[in-house]
């Protein structure tokens, strides 16, 4: 614990880099195993961007080198129950890696998942129990927190998952989430949580080495359920540690505002498919290719390109909170809201454009 305090940039970057080995280390030998075994992603499935076979075992050298390096590295503290966070990242690494390799019933992944969240919440005690006055709410009673808790946690999870369809993306995002949190909880001095958030991105890092287009490796549900669940417990523990505490301010004060605008692209992306999927009297479960990174693949970008525009605006976002922040939670929330409208509604009119350009052509041609 001293040597964290009194060394703490050659420790941080001590965790990353290590965490970076470990996940580099094991994927040439997770690629050499699914070749010998032929564990090859649905190459017949719609969604899919490759036209040639591809590992999907990546999230096992992610859940290795985040839990070796969280285990050796990472101080257990009351800010952080280290015990249940690693039962819940087993639980979710066995679901995933089955749903990997054979599938998994949608019925059963969300029961799992919501142990998982269970555990973190109720077990763990891992929660938010103030809304800072967002939209004139402030301090939830227990069961409301609870259930907040719970259904947070679910979506972040789930929304990782969605937005894992095109090379580097989920893994990019993950790595501004984490490397994001891990240098908030620097400076209001939660040493802990920091080391966490940074073995995270390390292990993430050593993955995407293998995953820039042309990606050799894919995350699979086992990599990007993983990184939703720690994005998540970050989120809740950035939230509730930041809160005013028998009259102390916060050194942050637009917290909800900066942790949605750190999540926004999961989160918005997700939200737009299940509103747009249950307005055309679908389940929001069924998967389709409506996601952003789908429609931008449809006005030429290729994956690299798509990935460095949805993450420079989620770098953005952030930077934006942080320079508006004295507008409050409430107007902060809505203007990421608006910001992120308005680039869907762009996409929406490039794509009936050359749409409309298309059929220009035909008809020329006709």
């Amino acid at each position: 614990m001293d040597f964290l305090h009194n060394y703490t940039f050659i420790y941080y970057v001590f965790i990353v880099v290590f965490s970076i080995f470990i996940t580099a280390f094991a994927i040439p030998s997770i690629l050499h195993v699914a070749r010998f075994r032929h564990l090859f992603d649905d190459l017949g499935h719609f969604r899919k961007e490759h036209d040639h076979g591809i590992p999907r075992l990546g999230g096992v050298a992610i859940f290795v080198g985040f839990t070796i390096t969280s285990l050796l590295f990472c101080m257990t503290d009351k800010s952080l129950p280290i015990n249940y966070l690693i039962t819940a990242c087993i639980i979710l690494f066995a679901m995933g890696l089955k749903d990997d390799l054979s599938g998994v019933n949608s019925s059963t992944k969300f029961l799992i998942q919501f142990i998982v969240c269970a555990i973190m919440v109720l077990l763990g005690n891992i929660r938010i129990t103030s809304m800072y006055g967002v939209f004139g709410i402030y301090d939830l009673s227990y069961f409301l927190s609870v259930g907040l808790s719970i259904l947070i946690i679910l979506m972040v999870v789930n929304a990782f998952n969605l937005i894992d369809g095109i090379d580097s993306l989920a893994a990019a995002t993950g790595i501004v989430a984490n490397g994001t949190f891990a240098a908030l909880f620097i400076y209001i001095r939660q040493y802990e949580l920091a080391a966490v958030s940074m073995a995270m991105a390390g292990a993430i890092i050593g993955f995407l080495r293998f995953n820039i287009t042309p990606a050799k490796i894919f995350m699979g549900d086992t990599g990007s359920l993983l990184i939703g669940l720690i994005s998540a417990v970050m989120a809740l523990k950035f939230i509730e540690t930041s809160r005013v505490v028998n009259g102390k301010l916060p050194e942050i004060y637009c917290v909800p505002a900066l942790t949605f605008a750190i999540l926004i692209g999961p989160i918005f992306d997700t939200a737009r498919v299940f509103i747009i999927r249950i307005a055309n009297g679908g389940s929001p479960f069924i998967a389709d290719r409506n996601h952003i990174h789908h429609r931008m693949l449809k006005l030429g970008f290729n994956h690299l390109q798509t990935t460095l525009i949805l993450t420079s605006i989620n770098i953005a976002s952030i930077a934006m909170v942080l320079l508006f922040k004295n507008y409050g939670n409430s107007i902060l929330i809505i203007l990421i809201i608006c910001v992120s409208l308005v680039f869907n509604w762009l996409i929406t009119f490039f794509i009936r454009s050359k749409e409309r350009e298309s059929l220009a052509l035909r008809n020329l041609f006709v």
